[in-house]
């Protein structure tokens, strides 16, 4: 019997998690997440209940003792050479194609195994060799991985492919923890009827992500935040240009989400906070945490110049208005100086006559 899977908006606090897997179910161009935290703050859970919200897709899990085999499939040398042709037993990796492929304890995944993923991620295709035979498949995942940073560090080159990064911890809120222990219970009790519960709230979320995904190609981004979104990754020191088209496709997938099709200052801000930190110029004793006010101080930047450009170009909307009124009296008073000659002339005639 299938095990139940607690459902996804059932999950309390913990929001930069949820809504991070959410963008990525959106837009799976975003390129996955990762989510690093101490045990028992529901990452695995998240992850795991995002299968129960849209239909179709399922979550494919790397175990931590998988082999090789197991994840890039195999190919049948014995039944070859028996039969004269080649068969290809298929691995997780081909199971995950157009799938979510999620890794816990990714900082703990063998070396060999990390190679295949990055291959496999970087192309969208996992290629098996064996004895001279080669065979491809397609393996277009949306990776998220899960891992707790006291037990280790995610090699960069695996780090880098994660579109998003998030750092969570257990809830400090008494009130909320309550609430979490009361449904965790109410859940092994009788998990039919809890899920009876959310069964309204699932359905929405769902119907919300779909309406998310037909928007985002009406989506537009501002010329003045494309710059943005460069200015800060230049200002912070951000290794590569991935982190400014990860910033732009997360800025745009959250107006979407929000029912939005133009992207604005607080899309960027908040695209920003997911997409950076990790890939911040840093050194190994650093965390890679990005300090909000540098961030703040950038957009008032930005403010503050517009504000100046705004102020600049009404002056001069005055100026040129003066300017037009000085020139409209000068010409009535011409008209008027005209006038008065072409009276006297008439006066003058009449006189003489």
């Amino acid at each position: 019997m299938k095990p139940k899977v607690y459902p996804f908006t059932a999950i309390k606090g913990q929001d930069p998690m949820k809504e991070a897997l959410i963008l990525n179910l959106v837009n799976p161009a975003i390129g996955g997440v990762l989510i690093r935290g101490e045990k028992g703050t529901a990452k695995t859970t998240a992850v795991r209940g995002i299968s129960g919200i849209l239909p179709g897709r399922k979550v494919v899990e790397i175990p931590m003792n998988a082999t090789e085999d197991r994840v890039a499939g195999t190919i049948d040398l014995e039944y070859m050479l028996k039969n004269k042709k080649e068969r290809f037993e298929p691995g997780l990796l081909k199971e995950a194609d157009g799938q979510i492929l999620y890794v816990d304890e990714i900082n703990l995944l063998e070396d060999h195994i990390v190679n295949l993923l990055l291959d496999a991620a970087a192309t969208g295709v996992n290629t098996v060799e064996r004895e001279g035979i080669s065979v491809s498949h397609p393996s277009r995942f949306v990776l998220i991985g899960t891992m707790n940073p006291e037990e280790g560090r995610l090699r960069p080159q695996l780090l880098d492919r994660f579109g998003m990064v998030v750092d969570i911890t257990g809830e400090k809120d008494p009130e909320v923890r309550v609430a979490i222990i009361k449904d965790r219970m109410a859940f092994e009790k009788d998990p039919a009827a809890f899920l009876r519960k959310y069964a309204k709230s699932q359905r929405e979320l769902k119907e919300k992500i779909l309406l998310a995904q037909e928007m985002l190609d009406e989506v537009s981004l501002p010329d003045e935040l494309l710059l943005k979104a460069a200015e800060i990754s230049i200002a912070l020191g951000v290794q590569g240009h991935r982190a400014d088209l990860s910033m732009i496709k997360t800025a745009m997938t959250l107006a979407a989400f929000r029912g939005e099709r133009t992207v604005n200052a607080d899309d960027l801000k908040k695209a920003a906070f997911y997409v950076l930190p990790h890939r911040m110029r840093r050194s190994p004793l650093e965390k890679g945490e990005m300090d909000p006010a540098v961030l703040e101080g950038l957009f008032r930047e930005n403010a503050s110049q517009n504000s100046i450009n705004e102020q600049t170009k009404r002056k001069q909307n005055r100026e040129n208005q003066i300017g037009e009124t000085r020139c409209t009296e000068k010409q009535c008073r011409a008209t008027r100086n005209r006038e008065k000659q072409k009276a006297g002339e008439a006066s003058g005639i009449s006189d003489a006559g």
